[in-house]
């Protein structure tokens, strides 16, 4: 069975960093399309960044310049690094995989995680 389990939230003061990872399994990350969505509390779901299955990025207005996704196939993971985070970006934060070779539509996404809850603080 798929899984992704994410992992490196948690509190912080605006302007901090944290950096989030997805850890899969019985998924290869090079025939997935893996995305990182957020949900902030009445709210709907929106994406933050994605990586295609060439490696080839794209990010929200919000997440650019300030947040990075990567991943290493070989590890099975996904990571979000989020700089100079502001309150805005607190939300419950998932990671996703879609068998299309790139995607921002949450509905192409097959498999998600569970999530994980970062809080910032001004």
């Amino acid at each position: 069975q798929v899984q992704l389990v994410e992992s490196g939230g948690g509190s912080v003061q605006t302007g901090g960093s944290l950096r989030l990872a997805c850890v899969t399994s019985r998924l290869s990350l090079s025939g997935y399309c893996m995305g990182w969505f957020r949900q902030a509390p009445g709210k709907a779901r929106e994406g933050v960044a994605i990586i295609g299955r060439d490696g080839s990025t794209d990010y929200a207005e919000a997440a650019k310049g300030r947040f990075t996704i990567s991943k290493v196939n070989v590890e099975n993971t996904v990571y979000l690094q989020m700089n100079s985070l502001t309150p805005e970006d607190t939300a419950i934060y998932y990671c996703a995989a879609s068998a299309r070779p790139i995607t921002w539509y949450p509905w192409n996404y097959d498999y998600w995680g569970q999530g994980t809850q970062v809080t910032v603080s001004s």
